[in-house]
């Protein structure tokens, strides 16, 4: 695929920046490379990732080093002014969007396709008001979040 902040063509995405602003990304762990994209264009603007937990993917694990991760996928959202969940996602990133709820923190929920916001498809949660939902590339949903993100 590409490595963290670069498109396959190699070019790298600038947008106005919004210094300071503190993100965590959540998603299902078949789509670690894309949350490393989205964190590296969020980065390459100015952003600050509060947990990657993407480092750890593909490792030998044991309980206790799955316990150590879920408090540092906690606090990396408690940490966060955004949280970003890019769909498909898994049972774990259901739970972190109930920890953001809870702490109400800004929602970004991202998908490819608007099939992942049908009716069969959709969770009771992704349709409360405090959640933007995107639906489109990964460049339009970055450059959406960029521009509606407030400075720090």
């Amino acid at each position: 695929m590409f490595g963290k902040g670069e498109r396959p063509d190699g070019c790298s995405l600038t947008f106005q920046r919004r210094v300071g602003v503190k993100f965590y990304i959540g998603s299902g762990m078949k789509n670690s490379r894309l949350v490393q994209y989205y964190a590296g264009i969020l980065k390459q603007n100015g952003w600050q990732q509060t947990y990657d937990w993407t480092v750890h993917v593909g490792e030998d694990v044991s309980v206790k080093d799955i316990r150590g991760y879920a408090e540092a996928e906690k606090q990396g959202i408690a940490d966060s002014d955004v949280v970003i969940l890019l769909l498909p996602a898994g049972r774990g990133t259901h739970v972190e969007l109930g920890m953001a709820l809870a702490w109400n923190k800004k929602l970004y929920l991202c998908a490819s396709s608007p099939e992942d916001f049908s009716i069969e498809n959709t969770v009771a949660f992704y349709e409360l008001p405090q959640i933007v939902r995107l639906t489109g590339t990964a460049e339009e949903n970055l450059k959406r979040m960029m521009e509606r993100a407030e400075p720090v």
